[in-house]
């Protein structure tokens, strides 16, 4: 018999905005259950993302805690309702688990800003430069490895490409742009790559020039997605050993504070290509 798969980071979520609202209630697991007719552990599970919750539910349940922000009890309907399984899935036992988070939640995201500090931002990045960066991991990845987290990468990029893709905003470091993985003629077709992304209606890409000195949280590369209200955003940073994904309010309201800041150091779109294609250039 085969196990019942790990519960997705946006189950997860769902599952913790639900234990939120009943601890704002001020209401315990024990008496929530009674009230929904369910024993503790049902409840425990429900907030864990072990159980699937249906929209119904959903809003029983934020009757029962008194809830009345309408828009973040819909938004949250809206999560329970939406049972489909994402592209990123049939990679699954093949990638990262903290990779198909972050494409989940890419793919549900309304928009999303990043400050990257040494590499393009991985939905800009060509084929070429993607190998380059997965070939130079330690450890060094098999053939069929690369082949796979190469595919990965790549199906990514195709959320800018729906009918109703995400706004994004790339805040990307000048250290970024001048790093030459795979040699000058990759990092030139990447940079014009780049520079040909910031045609499209939904991107939005800003240097943050070395001159800028110093900005907040200088030394990560941050993602932050928004989600159909702003209780359900997600931070998202990277680590040498993993993703870690942030959703208290006192995190996000930080990172959004250190976005703006960084956002104020950077080039104007216009003047960010101007920047782009010069050190293109000269490779």
């Amino acid at each position: 018999m085969s196990s019942k798969p790990a519960p997705s980071a946006r189950q997860r979520r769902l599952g913790v905005e639900l234990r939120k609202m009943r601890e704002r209630a001020g209401m315990g697991v024990a008496l929530a259950g009674e009230h929904l007719g369910v024993d503790r552990t049902h409840i425990s599970n429900i907030e864990a993302g072990r159980l699937g919750v249906s929209e119904e539910r959903i809003r029983t349940l934020a009757d029962i805690y008194s809830c009345v922000d309408h828009s973040y009890i819909d938004a949250l309907a809206a999560m329970a309702a939406q049972r489909t399984r994402g592209w990123w899935e049939e990679y699954r036992g093949q990638v990262a688990v903290g990779a198909l988070d972050l494409a989940e939640l890419e793919h549900h995201a309304v928009a999303m800003r990043a400050v990257q500090i040494m590499h393009i931002p991985g939905l800009l990045q060509t084929e070429a430069y993607a190998k380059a960066l997965f070939a130079g991991t330690e450890p060094e990845p098999t053939p069929a490895q690369l082949r796979r987290r190469l595919s990965y990468r790549l199906k990514r990029r195709d959320v800018l490409d729906r009918n109703d893709p995400p706004q994004c905003t790339f805040l990307v470091h000048e250290a970024a742009l001048r790093m030459e993985f795979g040699g000058p003629e990759v990092a030139r077709e990447q940079l014009e790559h780049v520079v040909d992304a910031t045609e499209r209606d939904n991107v939005t890409v800003r240097v943050i020039p070395f001159s800028a000195g110093g900005f907040p949280n200088a030394g990560n590369s941050t993602l932050y997605l928004y989600g159909q209200v702003s209780q359900l955003d997600t931070v998202q940073l990277d680590g040498s050993t993993g993703s870690t994904l942030l959703d208290a309010e006192v995190h996000l309201a930080n990172y959004r504070r250190v976005l703006e800041r960084t956002e104020a150091k950077c080039l104007t779109p216009e003047k960010t290509r101007d920047f782009i294609r010069a050190i293109a250039k000269h490779l």
